[in-house]
């Protein structure tokens, strides 16, 4: 179904006051019933990323981030198998997965007496058990998986709508018999910056020529389409 622009705006207004967990998109598809998961979850999603940017030098101050590491030890030894890392991120109103990735750096910092690398941070998020402390190994568990719009998990999801759209994209014009050229095909034919499709014969859809098509897995509010005009949209202007 379509959504106005005045149901867009209450969705977002609502969003406000949740935090990025499963629990929370639960309510938000129970206040809004007659909008599929899926779009809610991306207006969410979109609209905490922005809030997330908002505050990023505050939760990444360094006497933030040993605040934040002496209480999640202090609560761990406490409380060895409750989720307090997730918590604690939901109390500070931060992602789980972007607090899971701070705290385990902290900790690598103080195993190995200096900054860790990118990828053997990026590989014990994506595989917990790598973390050679079991209870800090659960509790980076705990954020992935209950995070809704950060972390390794939210990205594999991502990045797996993203093709099976492209997929479906493809099917949908093959039915109508319409003749298109996709990505691969384009880049092929030499072009840097390519839409996901090119109709060879353009068509009439509602009053407006369409010439491409690009396929996005994320909602597009005022900002995205201005930033993807800006930096994609413009070099596909008259292909």
């Amino acid at each position: 179904m379509r959504l106005s622009r005045a149901e867009y705006k209450e969705i977002v207004r609502w969003t406000e006051q949740l935090r990025p967990t499963r629990q929370c998109m639960k309510m938000l598809k129970e206040r809004f019933p007659n909008h599929s998961q899926s779009t809610l979850l991306s207006i969410f999603s979109l609209e905490y990323q922005k809030r997330t940017k908002r505050t990023f030098s505050r939760h990444h101050a360094p006497d933030v981030i040993e605040s934040h590491y002496q209480r999640y030890l202090s609560e761990a030894k406490a409380h060895p198998t409750a989720p307090v890392l997730l918590e604690l991120a939901i109390e500070v109103d931060l992602s789980p997965a972007l607090m899971a990735r701070i705290i385990l750096d902290r900790f690598l910092q103080g195993l190995e007496g200096g900054m860790p690398s990118k990828t053997v941070l990026n590989s014990m998020l994506k595989e917990p058990s790598l973390i050679p402390d079991q209870i800090l190994a659960n509790n980076v568990y705990q954020c992935t998986i209950n995070d809704c719009c950060y972390g390794p998990l939210v990205d594999c999801i991502k990045h797996a709508i993203g093709q099976e759209h492209e997929v479906l994209l493809c099917d949908k014009l093959k039915e109508r018999n319409l003749s298109f050229l996709d990505e691969n095909q384009l880049r092929a034919m030499g072009y840097d910056k390519t839409p996901d499709i090119i109709l060879e014969v353009p068509i009439a859809v509602e009053g407006h020529i369409i010439h491409w098509i690009e396929s996005k897995a994320s909602f597009g509010d005022d900002h995205s389409h201005r930033t993807y005009l800006n930096e994609q949209f413009w070099s596909y202007w008259n292909r």
